[in-house]
């Protein structure tokens, strides 16, 4: 990849690791999750729609409005939900490192329902050593908490949307321009969740720097950043643009020791990495590249998307 190419994977990479601290601050500021997933959705979509109708990459919704509800409400608004739900009772940096194991799903959805991305061989070890890593940070960072135990659940459970939801994309969405998908599927979300977010504003004025937080989750990790994926995926093909997956858990964890001042246990530091080790080896332990389909791209980070050649999440 060329220079700009680098910069633009290390920009988005600091956008979608960053998206969990956003919500650490929004959610100590006193907003509710329901509000706080709906301003984030209105803010993306104000940016991804311009985006993809000046591209011309809006002119099919109607022909896929079925698959697009589906991964609106799977690999979006529940997911993006369920993750400022959870970190209510989880650190942000322990929200990345969860996330992060959304290609581990992948794999294990895969291996009965799309021989394509089905894996084999080492990827199988892969898939265990991410579990493993999952289940150390269950043991070790969220034992004797049931809040924290619970909050950890929700964002593997928005983990597991993000898999579903990729998987589903890649049959049920096929020939649609991606930058088109992003803006079709955040603004029906954001829609979806209006209604609920009526009932649930702050009945405080935020603080200019929840505000500051909101706008950069919003416009920036889920309009500008989508925006940089999809470039990456023009640019470098979708293997490569998938690589930030990998990137992102870190800038979490250091945003939230850094700026947040959480404490990153052994534990933490143990099953990232375990975590991203399982994805890796499950996403290139599959079938030769040229054996296999490209998907079309994740919609969310995230951050953790399917195997590659490859839509969260904060």
């Amino acid at each position: 990849m060329g220079h700009r190419s680098w910069l633009l994977m290390g920009l988005l990479a600091a956008l979608w690791g960053a998206s969990y601290m956003f919500i650490e601050v929004n959610l100590d500021d006193g907003m509710s999750p329901v509000f706080l997933v709906f301003a984030r959705l209105a803010l993306g979509s104000l940016v991804l729609v311009p985006l993809a109708l000046r591209e011309g990459a809006l002119g099919e919704i109607g022909r896929y409005r079925r698959a697009i509800a589906f991964v609106a409400v799977v690999q979006v608004a529940v997911p993006f939900l369920l993750i400022a739900l959870g970190q209510r009772h989880i650190a942000s940096s322990l929200t990345g490192i969860l996330i992060a194991s959304s290609p581990i799903f992948t794999a294990l959805i895969a291996a009965r329902y799309d021989a394509e991305e089905r894996p084999y061989g080492i990827a199988i070890a892969g898939v265990a050593v991410g579990i493993v890593g999952v289940a150390l940070l269950f043991g070790l960072d969220l034992s004797g908490d049931s809040q924290a135990l619970a909050g950890g659940l929700m964002v593997v459970l928005a983990a597991l949307g993000y898999a579903v939801g990729a998987l589903y994309l890649k049959h049920g969405l096929r020939g649609m321009p991606p930058i088109g998908i992003a803006a079709a599927t955040v603004t029906l979300a954001a829609l979806l969740m209006a209604p609920f977010a009526a009932f649930a504003m702050p009945g405080d004025a935020p603080s200019v720097q929840a505000l500051g937080a909101l706008l950069a989750l919003g416009a920036g990790s889920s309009g500008v950043g989508f925006w940089i994926f999809y470039t990456l995926v023009r640019d470098v093909g979708p293997g490569r643009a998938s690589l930030v997956a990998y990137i992102a858990p870190g800038f979490s964890v250091i945003y939230g020791a850094t700026l947040l001042d959480e404490t990153i246990t052994a534990g933490a530091i143990a099953g990232l990495l375990l975590i991203l080790a399982g994805s890796w080896i499950a996403a290139e332990g599959r079938l030769p590249r040229r054996a296999r389909a490209t998907p079309v791209a994740p919609l969310e980070p995230p951050p953790a998307p399917p195997a590659p050649p490859a839509r969260e999440p904060a």
